[in-house]
């Protein structure tokens, strides 16, 4: 029978109780019990007393939580604190949003072994992900702040010339999308700022797995920056800058290899050059690109018609396959791009620098975790989501707690498009050990 009741006639009331919108987050929460992240953030120091009713690891799970639900900033927490779900696997409470902002400061202030434990519980994390060799890719992204924060500066800032930033630099695996490791900066400093010292530290945290290449962009180099590579003998492939002393030393070399003749026509070459900054001569890759225009007639290219690209590496490799193996490189601007959408870590939590450097590692390490939930326990048409576009297609779905017989039961919504991909995600959960 087809309603003809108007939405004005409808009566509202709010008497809904032991509900959620948000069940079916109950993959992911389920996801994080059968890992036992609750007992690694156990390593975490708190300096809180054990009768606690909030004590550190169960803050940091929360805000773990939070982001992945999609909260941006701390007080956007407040639309989980009364929530059904949440306060059933956080033991019966949420803390209240005012509780994070007083939480980070104190960690920040008391605890400054805080950041190093948290790096090492990232990697414990991720570490079932990580491939037997590694591929290291190292990038910086800029973080607009709209305040007075501690060691904001005025530096680059392409979006919002002018305003203050922080300048973080990121180290990502180029093969398993997750993040290695991560440092806060200010927002004054160049790219391969203290690059080396957070190598050094990324290396002894990664202990016994090997890094067998690194790839990186421009904005680093240096002498020391090579050498470091060069001492553990990692292979590295990163760009430099085309200058005109390099123009005129590849200007010199007439034998140029073709690669690709068809639309655009790829032609490479190799070269031992001496930058002025460097102590000792290294090997040069130069690709070359022309786009050729169709109109059946023979086209004489000129000079002024090639693009180049030049890249340093300590690789044997053809041009051609330094220059492809840079390029997927390119990947680690979208993992950037889902930690600031999807993650927030551009929205600056708090006006203390060490305690924003808290909050970005552990938005990271919420990243990490989806990204390993998705190849733990998604089908492969899942691998490719974005958190945004998860949350949208499988966390959403209103639902509610029932107890009965000492049993409670997650009644989820009928029409829950998803409902079977759903299923398939909880059985594979269940069967992990």
């Amino acid at each position: 029978m087809k309603s003809t009741t108007s939405i004005s006639k409808i009566k509202t009331e709010f008497s809904l109780a032991q509900s959620t919108s948000i069940g079916g987050s109950k993959i992911f929460l389920e996801y994080l019990e059968k890992i036992k992240l609750r007992q690694v953030l156990h390593t975490v120091s708190g300096g809180k007393a054990r009768n606690a009713r909030f004590p550190v690891h169960h803050i940091l799970l929360y805000l773990i939580i939070g982001w992945v639900l999609g909260c941006e900033r701390l007080f956007h927490f407040r639309r989980w604190q009364k929530d059904s779900l949440l306060k059933r696997f956080l033991g019966g409470r949420c803390p209240h949003h005012s509780l994070l902002y007083k939480e980070l400061a104190r960690l920040a202030k008391r605890k400054p072994s805080v950041p190093l434990e948290l790096r090492q519980v990232n990697l414990e994390v991720i570490r079932p992900v990580l491939p037997s060799k590694l591929i290291l890719d190292l990038d910086s992204t800029v973080e607009t702040v709209y305040g007075n924060q501690a060691k904001a500066a005025k530096g680059v800032n392409s979006h919002k010339p002018g305003r203050k930033s922080y300048h973080p630099l990121l180290a990502f695996e180029g093969q398993s999308r997750v993040c290695l490791n991560a440092v806060l900066r200010g927002g004054n400093v160049h790219s391969s700022t203290e690059a080396s010292v957070f190598l050094e530290e990324t290396f002894s945290l990664l202990g016994q797995h090997s890094v067998q290449y690194a790839r990186f962009d421009k904005g680093f180099g240096g002498e020391d920056f090579y050498s470091l590579w060069e001492e553990r003998q990692i292979g590295y492939v990163g760009k430099i800058k085309w200058t005109k002393r390099l123009a005129a030393e590849v200007a010199a070399c007439p034998y140029w290899t073709r690669y690709v003749d068809e639309d655009w026509i790829l032609e490479g070459l190799t070269l031992w050059y001496p930058a002025t900054s460097w102590t000792k001569s290294r090997r040069v890759a130069v690709i070359r690109k022309a786009k050729v225009i169709q109109d059946d007639q023979a086209c004489l290219l000129l000079d002024t018609d090639w693009e180049y690209e030049a890249m340093v590496t300590n690789l044997d490799w053809e041009s051609i396959d330094l220059w492809r193996f840079y390029n997927q490189r390119c990947c680690m601007e979208n993992y950037i791009k889902e930690a600031k959408r999807g993650f927030a870590i551009d929205k600056i939590a708090t006006s203390s620098f060490d305690a924003n450097e808290i909050d970005l590692l552990v938005k990271l390490l919420a990243y990490n975790l989806y990204e390993r939930f998705k190849r733990d326990c998604c089908e492969p048409v899942h691998h490719g989501y974005t958190i945004a576009r998860f949350r949208l297609e499988f966390f959403q779905c209103a639902a509610t707690l029932v107890s009965h017989s000492r049993t409670t039961v997650l009644k989820l919504t009928k029409e829950f498009a998803n409902r079977y991909a759903w299923k398939r995600i909880e059985s594979r959960i269940a069967q992990l050990e």
